[in-house]
């Protein structure tokens, strides 16, 4: 499989060392962006049409949006038949990061960001399924006309 894909396979462990090093660095956010970020939600906690915008829900949108190219990877590594197995991995993961953020000072381990982590990783599989289902049916035909033809042939 990583054979037949090394440079998906580099992308992928390039990625999760980048999640590895978001996760489980130091500091979730510097003052910088975590002033921004507290900025900004406070505009849209001042607007009825916005004030549903919280810490929390970004959050876990975020964690989402981080899992979500980590579901596409291992599909594509380990092709749509093992899509379950993605799934699996992704989940599998997650509870790694929040087992390690345990011993780690300054990082807090939700259950809900195993929750959001692995939503995003299914999410992830089941894009990837969309995507490559188009190459999927025609490999089928592809097989099935050359079986036809070696049956006739």
């Amino acid at each position: 499989m990583f054979r037949r894909h090394p440079v998906l396979t580099a992308l992928t462990l390039a990625y999760l060392g980048l999640v590895a090093w978001i996760t489980l660095g130091p500091q979730p956010l510097d003052d910088r962006a975590e002033g921004l970020l507290y900025r900004a939600l406070r505009v849209f906690g001042r607007h009825a049409s916005t004030d549903w915008i919280t810490y929390d829900r970004v959050e876990f949108a975020a964690n989402v949006a981080m899992f979500l190219p980590i579901g596409v990877f291992l599909l594509l590594l380990l092709g749509r038949r093992q899509w379950w197995l993605a799934i699996i991995l992704g989940f599998l993961m997650t509870v790694g990061i929040e087992v390690a953020q345990l011993a780690l000072p300054g990082r807090v381990s939700d259950v809900r960001d195993v929750v959001s982590n692995t939503t995003g990783a299914t999410l992830g599989v089941l894009l990837a399924l969309v995507l490559t289902a188009g190459k999927a049916r025609r490999i089928r035909r592809a097989e099935a006309r050359s079986r036809a033809r070696a049956v006739t042939g």
